[in-house]
C-alpha cells in the first residue's frame, strides 16, 4: 500500500486479536521511527516505555479508564517527557553531537549558549508544556509508521498519568508518562475496522492562498 492507502486503513482499534503478536523486527522499526522522529531544537525530551508483560498491562486497566485495549494489546507504547531540561541536560545533547558529528565546541557553542539560556529563563510549567508538545509529535510519526507497517494502534490520552508513573516507576526514571499507544492486529469482530473513515473533504479542511 502506498502511504494514502495506509492512512486510510489505519483506525483507532476498539479489540485487539490478542493471539497475534507485532515481532521483534517491527518493534526495532517503531522503536527507531520513534528515535528519528524531529523535536524542537533536536533536544528529545522524550522517551519510550514498551510494554509486554501480559499481567502488568491489565494492572494498566483500571488506570486507563477501563480500556480494555490496553490488556489487549501485543505491546502498550507509553511515551513520556523528560522531567527536567537544564544546563545539565542541554549540555549532554550537545556533546553527544560532538562526538557524533565530530564537530568542535567553537561550532556549537553559541547555539549551546542560547538555549541554556532561554531554557534557564523558562518556567517548570513551561518547559512541560514545550515537552509534551514533543510527545504529540511522535505521536503522529508513530501511528503513520505503524499503518505503513499494517500494526494496529489505538492512541490514548485518557489515562491517569500518575498511576502509570507510579506503576512504571518513572519518577525515579526522570519521566512522566504524558501518551498510551496500544498496538498489535485488530480482531476480527471489531466491527470498527469495517466503518468508512469520517473525515472533512479536502476542499473544506486545507485553505489555500
Amino acid at each position: 500500500m502506498n502511504i494514502i492507502d495506509s492512512l486510510k486503513w489505519r483506525y483507532a482499534t476498539k479489540k485487539f486479536d490478542t493471539k497475534k503478536h507485532v515481532s521483534d523486527d517491527k518493534l526495532a522499526i517503531l522503536k527507531e521511527a520513534f528515535t528519528l522522529t524531529a523535536t524542537s531544537y533536536g533536544l528529545q525530551p522524550v522517551k519510550l516505555v514498551v510494554v509486554s508483560n501480559k499481567e502488568f498491562q491489565k494492572e494498566l486497566v483500571p488506570y486507563s479508564f477501563n480500556q480494555e485495549q490496553v490488556a489487549q494489546a501485543s505491546h502498550v507504547l507509553i511515551i513520556c517527557i523528560e522531567n527536567t531540561v537544564d544546563e545539565a541536560y542541554i549540555r549532554a545533547h550537545f556533546e553527544n553531537e560532538k562526538s557524533i558529528r565530530g564537530i568542535s565546541d567553537e561550532i556549537i557553542d553559541s547555539f549551546r549558549s542560547f538555549l541554556i539560556a532561554d531554557f534557564s529563563s523558562k518556567k517548570e510549567t513551561e518547559i512541560k508544556e514545550w515537552a509534551t508538545k514533543q510527545a504529540y509529535i511522535t505521536l503522529g510519526n508513530l501511528l503513520t509508521v505503524c499503518a505503513l507497517e499494517k500494526i494496529d494502534s489505538c492512541p490514548m490520552e485518557g489515562f491517569v498519568p500518575e498511576k502509570y508513573d507510579e506503576l512504571l516507576n518513572l519518577k525515579n526514571m526522570g519521566l512522566s508518562s504524558v501518551l498510551v499507544l496500544p498496538i498489535g492486529y485488530r480482531a476480527e469482530e471489531d466491527m470498527f475496522s469495517k466503518f468508512k473513515k469520517v473525515r472533512k473533504s479536502i476542499e473544506t479542511n486545507v485553505i489555500t492562498i
